[in-house]
């Protein structure tokens, strides 16, 4: 079953949300943040992408980043894919270290973007963990004290001028900036809710756990799986029936029946 295509940003820019199979920890200790902080610093060499915002949770990252000479999603990839590698090897584990593929939602204006900034920053604040400029694995303090043990982040300074030329000046209504409510919704890691972005990997999930393939669902001896699929779906998505029809290729009339029963 096709995936459904990334939703591409006209101005490359992106939040991204990348967090652990099963909703377990990856980043477990001071080494395994640093580590991935590192990669990004790393990968960004190659790849020229900007690094606006980080954030290392204990179960996921939070990122605002745009694309530079590879698309957004072979970047990330990248940085997973030798994330994966440290972390298995260093826990002595195999198997997936990321669950799915990274969420992501565009970054359309200035506005927008320093919402996502400010929301990143957020995380260990939301979290109960300390206040946003006493969190040691996020780039807010590259923003207000400059490069770090990692590596500096010109793009910052792109960021800091949108609130004054003079750069004492930015960092004071930076720092004001983080500290005010955030209202808006981002990408969330509580945010359980199927949509269509994730509705294939909830399908793949669940097939897997059945020991169905979606091709199979058609037969006879498959046809309670597939109507408690459906039922799972409505149940847990905001879609309508017509929707739901159109992305998975059932009929909408057997959406309609698997309801019923």
């Amino acid at each position: 079953m096709p995936r459904q295509a990334r939703r591409l940003s006209g101005t490359g820019v992106y939040h991204i949300m990348l967090r652990g199979n099963e909703k377990k920890d990856i980043f477990i200790d001071p080494e395994d943040k640093g580590k991935v902080i590192q990669l990004l610093h790393a990968k960004k060499i190659k790849a020229e992408y900007l690094i606006y915002a980080y954030c290392i949770m204990s179960n996921h990252m939070h990122l605002v980043v745009k694309e530079g000479n590879e698309s957004i999603s072979e970047a990330i990839k990248k940085v997973a894919t030798a994330y994966a590698y440290y972390f298995n090897k260093k826990y002595r584990r195999v198997g997936h270290v990321f669950q799915d593929r990274f969420k992501s939602e565009c970054i359309e204006d200035e506005r927008y973007l320093l919402a996502a900034i400010r929301y990143v920053h957020q995380n260990p604040v939301k979290a109960g963990l300390c206040k946003a400029e006493n969190y040691k694995w996020s780039s807010y303090k590259v923003y207000v004290k400059g490069a770090n043990r990692y590596g500096a982040l010109p793009e910052t300074g792109e960021i800091l001028s949108f609130f004054s030329n003079e750069r004492q000046q930015a960092i004071a209504h930076f720092k004001e900036f983080i500290g005010q409510v955030e209202e808006r919704e981002f990408l969330d890691i509580e945010d359980e809710q199927m949509d269509e972005e994730n509705l294939h990997q909830f399908i793949n999930r669940y097939l897997v756990e059945k020991g169905v393939k979606f091709d199979e669902l058609s037969r006879v001896e498959n046809k309670r799986i597939r109507n408690e699929l459906i039922v799972e779906i409505v149940s847990q998505s905001n879609l309508s029936l017509r929707r739901i029809s159109e992305l998975t290729g059932f009929n909408r009339e057997t959406v309609r029946r698997a309801l019923k029963r």
